[in-house]
This record gives structure tokens, sequence and C-alpha cells, in this order.
């Protein structure tokens, strides 16, 4: 069976760029650098550490069996989730390999088997987001409930609850991150329930499978409580981990009206932030610290994101094109200075 659409956003709703254009011109260079060509050696590392670090944290938890020490092993399996979870982004945008059924298989793997989250709904969202970030009515990213990104969506929450969180969303960002991991297995079981997956029988059936599997192995080595507590640990962190991992990327950058007709290359650029750092905060960040080489080219290998980003930095200020790029901790004050700013007016309305 084919694979499902895989994240290679274009210019112009997906048609090659036009001969000529500044995006075509930049492709070039970046050909010609052959920034785009595979790196199996490095995934294929990459693929056998993570297995290896999931094993080992697993054996671990055996080992210590019924303990408080095992909340120790829970943030280490967050970590490792997330780490998982990038391997599958990286196969979603068929970084991995040439072949599209092998991407899938190790999206499937990675994300449905090993982390429990659907990979079929999450390519679809995702490509979703690639095409129009930070669009309003467009980009799934900026469309969360408990969250307001924009004066407009602060104005349309209704509850009490979601109007307050939209009022003091600065000082609740990340701790709402605690739930986001929830919120990604709820999303990943709706979509396939309600046949908005390809593929639902085998999608549905890995998930299952994790969800025994994880379940049964904490089950079997803790009492109770201690389950309860581990689950409660692991899942917090691992969605704390990846919100933390999302959030430079574009919360806080310009926003664009729905009709909004900016190219390709703007788009992209204008919207995303790049996280300055050396190789600890790639590690960290899954090479997503690159988000603006990486919105250009959704398909580039990770490891060449680096190495892109000289060629890219030039050609956006050759073009006049701004470029963002900050540190980490200056990423999250300017995305929650952002949220505290769009929910002004809802502080202004009862005070």
């Amino acid at each position: 069976m084919a694979a499902p659409t895989l994240l290679t956003a274009q210019p112009d709703g997906g048609r090659t760029a036009r001969r000529g254009s500044d995006y075509a011109d930049l492709m070039r260079q970046v050909k010609t650098a052959g920034l785009l060509r595979r790196r199996r050696g490095y995934y294929a590392t990459k693929i056998a550490v993570t297995a290896a670090l999931l094993a080992l944290g697993w054996a671990g938890f055996v080992v210590l069996g019924d303990s408080w020490w095992q909340l120790a092993v829970a943030a280490f399996l967050a970590v490792v989730f997330a780490q998982i979870g990038f391997i599958g982004h990286d196969a979603g945008h068929q970084q991995i390999f040439q072949s599209r059924r092998a991407n899938h298989l190790v999206g499937l793997v990675h994300g449905n088997l090993a982390i429990g989250l659907s990979y079929g709904w999450w390519v679809d969202k995702h490509n979703r987001h690639h095409a129009h970030p930070n669009t309003e009515d467009k980009d799934p990213d900026i469309e969360i409930g408990a969250l307001a990104f924009t004066a407009g969506q602060a104005w349309a929450k209704r509850s009490r609850l979601t109007r307050f969180i939209a009022r003091h969303q600065r000082y609740l960002f990340f701790p709402l991150l605690l739930l986001e991991a929830v919120q990604l297995h709820v999303s990943s079981v709706q979509a396939i329930a309600g046949r908005g997956v390809r593929h639902r029988s085998r999608e549905a059936l890995l998930l299952a499978v994790h969800a025994v599997g994880y379940l049964t192995m904490v089950l079997l080595v803790l009492s109770p409580l201690k389950a309860a507590v581990f689950i409660v640990v692991q899942q917090a962190l691992f969605g704390l981990y990846l919100g933390c991992a999302f959030a430079p990327n574009h919360k806080g950058m310009p926003m664009l009206g729905a009709d909004d007709q900016t190219d390709f290359l703007r788009r992209q650029v204008l919207t995303s932030r790049n996280v300055r750092g050396g190789w600890l905060v790639d590690f960290v960040l899954g090479g997503l610290n690159y988000q603006i080489e990486h919105h250009l080219f959704p398909n580039m290998p990770r490891p060449n994101l680096r190495r892109a980003q000289d060629v890219v930095k030039g050609f956006c200020h050759r073009h006049n094109v701004a470029y963002c790029e900050t540190t980490l901790l200056r990423s999250y004050a300017q995305a929650l200075r952002h949220l505290h700013q769009v929910g002004e007016p809802l502080r202004a309305e009862v005070s």
C-alpha cells in the first residue's frame, strides 16, 4: 500500500518554484552544495543508539523493581520518547530514505509502536502546518483550544475556564505543556476512530500493542499507586519536553491572515525562529533549532541543517529578508511576551 503524503511542502501550494524566483535560486545553491543528499550512516547510528537507550531504560525499570526510584527512570524515558519522536518527525519528512515505504515504516515503528502516537494523523496535521505556518484558520498548530495566539482567538473564548487561561496564558503555558502528551494520545485515538487516518487497521494495531505493552510492563513491576505516579510523571515530562522543543520555532513570530499572499520563501522565513547553540542544543531540540532551514527544505536531513544555515542566512541578508536567531531562553521569553500581549484585552475586561 502507498504511504501517506510526505512532508515536503513546496511554494505555491506544492507546485515547483518558478524559474528565476528567489526560492529557486536558493534551492539551486543548496542542491549544488549537496545538502539534500541522504545521510544514511547518521540515521543508522541515531536509530541504533536511541533504540539502545530505550532498551536500557526499560531494563533499568525491571531491575529497580517496586521502588520510588522509578521516577528517575520515568524522567529518563520521557527524554528517550521525545528523541524517538524526533526520528519519527524526520521520517515523516522523508529525510532518512529515498523510499517512501521505508520512511513510512520507520515512522510507524517510532510513532505508533514505540511512543503511542499516530504517525498518519501527525503527518497530515504537520503537513498543513508546514504549508501555512502561523496562518490564521490554516495552521493547526495555532488552533489550540486552551491558548490564544491572536486577539481574535482570545475574544472567541466563551467559557470561564478558557477565558481565564487566555488572560493568564503567559504563566500557564509551561504548566499546560505537562498535558501535551495526553492531548497527543487522545487526538491519535480520535483520528483513527473517526476514519481520519489512512491504513487505520495497521495504525490501530500498533497503537494497541504499545498501550498493552506499556501498561503491562508498568503494572507487573510496580504497585498500583507507584504505577499511576510513574505513568503521570513519565507522560507529563514527555509532553513538557516536546512542547519546550516546539515552542521556540514559531511562537511569538509574526502571525499571517488567512488571505495572506506572501511568497513561499518569505512566509517560511518570517514566521520561523532559529535557536542559537552548539551540539547540545542540536541534540536536545532534535535539529528543530534550525527551524528556518527546516521550513525552507523540509526533506533536508537533520545533520545538514547546520551546514545549510550559512547559505540561507547569507541569502536572506542579500535579499533583505529578516532572519531571526536567538538563544533558547530568549526564544521562550519572546513567546511568553506574545502570549501575554494577546491576553491583554481580556485582562483589561476584568480590571
